[in-house]
């Protein structure tokens, strides 16, 4: 019988039916950081358990590290928190990748490029946007704390129900300026931002098969932003390149590196094989996307202006963020431009932010400021002279983290102050209490700090 992708994943980790419905997973790898696992360990304790199988579990240290290179303040609640995730990893036997460490950084940037992250596994985390793993072919989602726990004590996870497939082919060539950001804006623009619940995505076609590891992370990465389960993509040989063109620690090697390709390229979805639903979209004449409101669906082409508010939400959303309809995007100020976050802050995010900004200068009363996913992606950016190229210009430049993205750790707006951020949620006071923040590409952000409001890039690349 014909299978997708997901069918597969899911299918090969099944260990049992439950009673009552659902299934037991077996996990292959278990991501924690130090927000959401203290609790999860907490519980072990209690119930006198171990951890089931540490060397499949690896910790970081990312929602709440300072980022401004400050030493850690264990009186303070993300002192408290690094702190009791060292003590847990070293009484449990976890791996971990502590402040300061050559390979910390972002739970979801440091997981493929250790060579964590593989095709064909089933990796869980307890934040939403593990999603991203699923560029690699993997099945990858967000758990809870109470999951977490159980993950910890069973390397299995109960699954209630199997979702469905949603099939998203993606064809057309992308023009310059703009990027995988753009077309997965573009994507939950068009589907709404329920459009993927109780779903799988998978996406496929000719615009994902030109696209680089680091743009199928950033469209997987914000699968979950349109209720999706999660998103993947099928490896192929771009995907077994990424994870052999450079030393990855946990990656296999050798014929076990061969195994794992052969094994890997089988997961393709069959011809024939059906999704339960199937959208599309057109990637040749996208645009740089830019959201105006609290979810990614309220996006508009950087050309674009504030809509008219077709319901409640859209009219909450218009008065929380400031706007008035019919205003131009582009003339829309802002206060602080943030690059970063584990939907943008790879390597080739930063290239290409810096190679627009270049030689110019952030534009007056800007705060602009950029934050490597990872030391390792921090380190690399250090060596090719980028970190000069964004000073130079005035942008700030900081240890990796997850910072702005959710303003845990001291990286926030003021109330009322708008961004234009790299991140994934606009939601209301997810950058600081009362704080507008617009989603946009790592080019449109650059383009956007140098006006001082939201700016195309497609304009500067031809200057450039």
């Amino acid at each position: 019988m014909a299978s997708t992708l997901f069918d597969k994943v899911w299918d090969s980790h099944v260990v049992c039916d439950l009673p009552g419905g659902g299934s037991l997973l077996y996990i292959d790898r278990h991501l924690i950081h130090e927000v959401t696992s203290p609790q999860a360990f907490d519980g072990l304790r209690e119930m006198g358990r171990t951890v089931r199988r540490p060397e499949l579990t690896f910790a970081t240290v990312d929602h709440n590290v300072p980022t401004d290179g400050r030493p850690i303040d264990e009186t303070t609640l993300s002192g408290k928190q690094l702190a009791a995730l060292s003590r847990n990893c070293e009484e449990f036997g976890i791996p971990l990748f502590g402040y300061g460490d050559a390979k910390q950084g972002i739970v979801h940037v440091i997981g493929p490029q250790l060579g964590i992250t593989l095709p064909g596994l089933t990796i869980v985390c307890g934040d939403s946007h593990t999603s991203t793993h699923g560029a690699f072919g993997a099945l990858a989602f967000g758990i809870g704390t109470t999951e977490v726990e159980h993950v910890l004590a069973t390397q299995t996870l109960r699954a209630p129900k199997k979702p469905k497939t949603l099939g998203i082919r993606i064809d057309g060539l992308l023009a310059p300026g703009v990027g995988p950001k753009d077309v997965i804006l573009g994507i939950i623009r068009k589907l709404g931002a329920s459009g993927g619940t109780g779903h799988v995505a998978e996406y496929f076609g000719q615009t994902i098969r030109a696209m680089a590891m680091n743009g199928r992370m950033t469209i997987c990465n914000m699968s979950i932003e349109m209720g999706a389960r999660a998103g993947m993509v099928a490896p192929d040989p771009t995907t077994l390149e990424y994870i052999k063109a450079e030393p990855r620690p946990f990656a296999p090697t050798g014929a076990d590196f061969d195994r794992m390709a052969e094994d890997a390229l089988r997961l393709a979805t069959d011809p024939g094989a059906e999704y339960d639903r199937l959208e599309a979209l057109d990637a040749n004449h996208l645009q740089p996307q830019v959201t105006w409101g609290t979810t990614p669906a309220m996006t508009v082409d950087i050309d674009g202006v504030v809509p008219e508010p077709k319901e409640a939400g859209e009219e909450r959303a218009q008065k929380y963020m400031g706007l008035t309809p019919g205003t131009a995007m582009k003339d829309l100020k802002v206060d602080t431009v943030f690059i970063g976050s584990c939907t943008n802050s790879r390597i080739e995010d930063l290239r290409e932010a810096a190679h627009l900004i270049k030689g110019r200068r952030v534009a007056k009363g800007i705060r602009a400021m950029v934050v490597p996913g990872s030391e390792a992606v921090k380190r690399l950016a250090e060596m090719e002279g980028l970190d000069r190229v964004y000073k130079e210009a005035g942008f700030e430049w900081h240890r990796a983290g997850c910072s702005m993205c959710l303003g845990m750790n001291g990286d926030i707006l003021r109330p009322m102050e708008r961004s234009a951020s790299t991140s994934n949620r606009p939601y209301e006071g997810r950058q600081g209490p009362g704080s507008r923040t617009h989603l946009v590409s790592p080019m449109t952000a650059a383009a956007t700090a140098l006006e001082g409001r939201f700016a195309d890039p497609r304009n500067y690349l031809i200057s450039a």
